[in-house]
């Protein structure tokens, strides 16, 4: 994919405050004060927002760039990446191809803020941007709604406790705890989707698909923009639950839909289980090589550099498959399925299902010893997990 031109790991703290509250006096020096525009765009259904990632077009001083925020580590990655108003450019739109696939991104609001703020430093260095925003939600020409926030963010070697310690000096000031949702989520409704009436475990299993189908494309993006290991974790993760999920709920499902379903999860599963399995690897040797000799060390290197150059192979694979027409194909299939799965009436049981992959569970069991093999494991912990996805 193109790369963006700038990646941020965006770490803050959000604060709602009672009017008229002014900032504290702050270690530090004051902030040039701003103003600017954020327009976000979304589909109609709201697949970014269902997501948790905002897509918007910032304009100040009159440069117009396009910022896309990723959950990350439990905080916020950030791509920005220049571009006018025609729509978010290449590198960005990739990034969300999975999420959007084909649906028009249009503006769903409009932002103007007023910004002011203090660069705090704590023992002479700057840990955080403290920032009181003053918002105006548009309607048009129009203000149809105001709200004011303080942001807490980490600058330079600015950590999660430097926040804290000046998210309770604030809140010492009257600032209040805030939910943490990007600003536009105050005002976008996001719609529920139309399911129809369905038996009890027919429900059951369409809300397990719907999970699994909305984890994947949640971490679709953060899989694309390969920063962070565990957005691939747990996308393969929701790929080998929903596999799971199919397989148990076999009996209450149409043979040859669920099977096609599986095998095109199968697939996915084959394209993305190479990379992370060498993220595991590679992970594991550095840890291993810290504790070897200089030498040792050295000679490692070039089994390291292998591997590396390895999961290069193994990441292009992927992302060529995620690219591709087969993907996009599969997607849509899924979202179809989290709505309206191909069901047999009266077929069985949610206790059935769960008490069929835990007779299997505990015969698979009986056939394992002290000395059976690591195949043999590994096999049984496979069963394992079926009959937990089918419990759940």
């Amino acid at each position: 994919m193109a790369k963006p031109v700038k990646q941020t790991e965006e770490r803050e703290i959000k604060l709602a405050v009672p009017p008229g509250f002014r900032l504290p006096e702050l270690p530090g020096e004051p902030l040039e004060a701003t103003r600017f525009t954020s327009t976000y765009v979304d589909t109609e259904d709201r697949r970014l927002a269902r997501a948790r990632v905002t897509l918007r077009r910032r304009v100040e001083r009159g440069k117009s760039v396009w910022q896309l925020k990723l959950p990350y580590e439990g905080d916020r990655l950030e791509l920005e990446e220049s571009g006018g108003p025609s729509g978010p450019p290449g590198g960005l739109a990739e990034t969300i191809a999975g999420l959007v696939r084909g649906k028009e991104l249009a503006p769903v609001a409009v932002l103007r803020t007023k910004r002011s703020g203090v660069r705090v430093r704590e023992n002479g260095n700057a840990v955080a941007d403290v920032v009181l925003d003053e918002v105006a939600r548009m309607d048009g020409r129009r203000i149809a709604e105001r709200f004011t926030e303080v942001e807490i963010e980490a600058v330079d070697g600015g950590d999660r406790p430097a926040l804290e310690r000046i998210a309770e000096l604030l809140r010492a000031s009257g600032a209040l705890p805030s939910d943490g949702r990007p600003k536009v989520f105050r005002s976008l409704r996001i719609p529920p989707r139309p399911v129809p009436a369905f038996t009890e475990e027919a429900e059951h299993v369409r809300a397990a698909i719907e999970a699994q189908y909305d984890q994947m494309v949640a971490h679709d993006p953060g899989t694309r923009v390969g920063r962070d290991p565990e957005a691939l974790h747990r996308f393969r993760v929701a790929t080998r639950r929903l596999r799971a999920i199919l397989r148990a709920a076999g009996p209450l499902l149409d043979p040859g839909w669920s099977s096609e379903l599986r095998e095109e999860l199968k697939w996915l599963g084959g394209v993305l289980g190479p990379v992370r399995d060498l993220d595991v690897l590679l992970e594991h040797l550095e840890h291993a090589r810290a504790e070897l000799l200089h030498d040792e060390r050295a000679a490692s290197a070039e089994l390291v550099a292998k591997l590396v150059a390895e999961r290069a192979d193994a990441r292009a694979a992927m992302l060529e498959a995620l690219a591709s027409e087969r993907y996009v194909a599969l997607l849509d299939r899924l979202e179809a399925a989290a709505r309206e799965p191909r069901t047999l009436a009266g077929a069985t049981t949610l206790a059935d299902l769960a008490a069929r992959e835990f007779g299997r569970l505990e015969k698979a069991g009986a056939g394992v010893k002290a000395d059976s093999s690591d195949d043999a494991l590994h096999e049984l912990r496979i069963r394992a997990k079926r009959a937990r996805y089918a419990a759940e």
